[in-house]
């Protein structure tokens, strides 16, 4: 079966028996913190009660952190079950998203009955969004997706035309929807982020989930920070009652209250970076400068994904991305040791040894 994600590390095992060196999906490479992984084992304890539907400590602890009321966020399974809720809740007659980006906002969109139309990223500009997006925000449009940083891309937008972007959207009544589920990754997250302009824009959604930053793909937790109580609550009504399980939202509480493997993944994903594009770009590879915790690269051969899977890697193939074709690839940044291991498959399958 082909999927349209990465992560298919099932796949793999199943046909090899082992598992690989994962490159295709975006995850911390330092994995889940002793200290949720505790808190995942203490809840156990309580699996035999229904999760709060409504996930009150979770809420109130994500509200400290991010200063925003209670009510206006919306806990759901992963960041995937908050896009369909969006979808489903709001049933937007029209959306605009950029292309190359995160298939699940069409997939949802779509699936709801909204006409989705895309904004071309251009090569030639390093994927980046410009000014031409201002000309699209016009009031036949419902809703705009950006993802900040971009996926694949890793791209972000110019935090000054982002700012106008917003405003844009505010004057005209169209919700904005910012995926930041990788910004963490950024340099400087804070003055990137638009969580700041929540409380003057009822029309904007912050997507977060703690699957990247926190390692927790498996345990599936995202939140939406959403501009007015009408608008989170849409959302909310829109699912099933109990999204987030018992060991997710204990998860969740502990990561928030666990600081102490940021600076060391910060230092991990920024060394990594650098590592990897200087790497790639020494085998003759193209890669886009991506600021996130993976980097989008073109080769001209189209067979790379195949011919590193024979060799236990696993990397993102980026051809099914709309405005992408065979030969774009995504990898995610792992340790150093990893890095090095890809690296050396490439250089092995590039050069022919």
């Amino acid at each position: 079966m082909s999927l349209i994600h990465g992560g298919d590390w099932a796949g793999f095992v199943s046909e090899y028996g082992k598992l690989p060196l994962d490159f295709s999906s975006n995850i911390s490479p330092l994995g889940l913190s002793p200290r949720v992984k505790q808190a995942v084992i203490d809840s156990l304890e309580r699996a035999d009660r229904y999760p709060d539907p409504l996930c009150r400590r979770l809420t109130a602890a994500l509200s400290e952190r991010h200063g925003v009321p209670a009510d206006r966020i919306v806990c759901g399974n992963g960041a995937a079950d908050i896009i369909f809720r969006l979808a489903y809740g709001l049933r937007p007659a029209t959306a605009l998203v950029t292309a190359p980006t995160f298939a699940e906002y069409a997939l949802a969109l779509t699936a709801a009955g909204t006409k989705v139309d895309s904004f071309p990223l251009r090569r030639e500009e390093g994927f980046r969004v410009n000014e031409e997006l201002l000309t699209r925000i016009t009031p036949g449009l419902d809703l705009l997706i950006l993802c900040e940083p971009n996926n694949p891309t890793g791209r972000t937008t110019e935090r000054s035309l982002l700012g106008r972007i917003s405003r844009r959207c505010r004057e005209t009544g169209i919700l904005l929807m910012i995926d930041e589920c990788f910004l963490p990754f950024v340099a400087d997250e804070a003055a990137h982020s638009l969580v700041g302009e929540l409380a003057e824009n009822s029309g904007l959604l912050i997507l977060r989930a703690f699957t990247k930053w926190y390692a927790m793909a498996g345990l599936r937790l995202g939140y939406a920070l959403c501009g007015s109580e009408e608008l989170a609550r849409k959302i909310r009504n829109c699912g099933q009652p109990w999204p987030v399980s018992v060991p997710a939202e204990e998860a969740g509480l502990a990561a928030l209250a666990d600081r102490e493997q940021d600076a060391q993944l910060r230092a991990v994903i920024t060394g990594g970076r650098r590592q990897l594009s200087e790497g790639l770009t020494a085998l003759g590879l193209e890669v886009v400068p991506g600021e996130a915790n993976f980097l989008l690269f073109r080769s001209t051969d189209t067979e790379l994904c195949r011919k590193l899977r024979e060799k236990g890697i696993l990397l993102r193939d980026c051809a099914n991305f709309a405005g992408l074709s065979p030969g774009w690839y995504r990898t995610a940044i792992r340790t150093e040791e990893d890095n090095n291991a890809l690296l050396t498959a490439l250089r092995e399958v590039i050069q022919g040894d």
